[in-house]
């Protein structure tokens, strides 16, 4: 379950409630949750509970998929994709492999995100797109030059920009969807002790130095 309360249908304020009604009909999500493409949809009923905060992030996806961006969708999906494998999100991950397809990307790039960087299916600007979200999300912003001179042997300011934006929100979103345990994100952290058997040593140094 998610960690916040999630808002229902009677309670959700006016915008909340046309997108409750557009992701699930006549149903109140959070007494019968499920969307059409099998997500639970608590991402929406979560960020109903700041009505701002919700109008906001919706503007941010009525933003990027605005027909006057510069950036092309499927460069936009690439980084989107990527950020949310490299940041560990599922829901992130998962929701844009869709979004990738929808824009055209083959089926071999969608596959090959995991091991970019060893995949021979991508082309020099999707290469430069590819390094430079891996900068954003796995060096917190620290681009090297060569990185940033590869981009911009492929793309103008305007379009570096959105990249960027675009990128970082949907980072920000997989970051989020974590913490809050939204979506398919709602796990357990994997990285747990692990028992030792019965009866076994449970000093393993003092056991090497006995060998010793």
């Amino acid at each position: 379950m998610p960690r916040l309360r999630q808002v229902p249908k009677d309670e959700a304020h006016p915008l909340a409630k046309t997108l409750y009604e557009m992701l699930f009909g006549d149903r109140d999500p959070v007494e019968s949750p499920g969307t059409e493409t099998g997500t639970p949809g608590n991402w929406w009923t979560v960020f109903a509970g700041v009505p701002d905060c919700f109008d906001h992030t919706v503007g941010g996806f009525a933003f990027y998929r605005d027909p006057k961006r510069e950036i092309s969708p499927q460069l936009r999906e690439l980084g989107q994709l990527r950020a949310g494998y490299a940041r560990g999100s599922k829901f992130v991950f998962s929701q844009h492999c869709k979004a990738a397809r929808d824009v055209g990307l083959s089926e071999e790039k969608v596959e090959a995100i995991r091991a970019w960087s060893v995949a021979d299916c991508y082309s020099p600007v999707e290469r430069a797109v590819l390094a430079y979200t891996d900068c954003l999300v796995l060096e917190s912003g620290r681009v090297p030059d060569a990185v940033f001179d590869a981009l911009r042997a492929h793309l103008n300011d305007t379009q570096i920009l959105e990249f960027t934006y675009i990128t970082c929100t949907y980072d920000m979103h997989a970051t989020m969807c974590r913490a809050l345990r939204l979506e398919y994100d709602d796990v357990d952290d994997p990285i747990v002790e692990e028992a030792a058997p019965e009866g076994a040593s449970q000093d393993v140094m003092a056991a090497v130095d006995k060998a010793d």
